[in-house]
């Protein structure tokens, strides 16, 4: 991997200085869930050495498209048990989504 998981953890925190993370009350220290993380891609992407770069493309997007998918459900999920109503935004795109007849 060209990358070590303490140079991915310094890219994440570089990230998060523009759109940061509400670790909330979590019982961990943010530190070494950046560090698990980071190790966990970097043992994926050194997984990945025999792919092409397509097919490490490829992978990637999908990771990234099924954590970004996750992330927007939690948060919806978030938002209605504490009673917090979605943006007009996000309420218009997601209604475009529903089945007829769901409400």
């Amino acid at each position: 991997m060209s990358i070590t998981p303490q140079e991915l953890e310094l890219l994440m925190q570089e990230v998060e200085k523009e759109d940061p993370i509400d670790f909330a009350d979590l019982p961990f220290e943010e530190h070494d869930l950046r560090g698990l993380i980071s190790n966990h891609l970097c043992e994926m992407a050194d997984a990945m050495e025999s792919f092409s770069d397509e097919d490490k493309h490829l992978t990637l997007l999908a990771v990234a498209a099924k954590l970004v998918l996750e992330n927007m459900v939690l948060n919806i999920q978030l938002l209605r048990r504490h009673g917090v109503p979605l943006s007009e935004t996000t309420e218009a795109l997601l209604q475009r989504l529903r089945k007829p007849g769901e409400d």
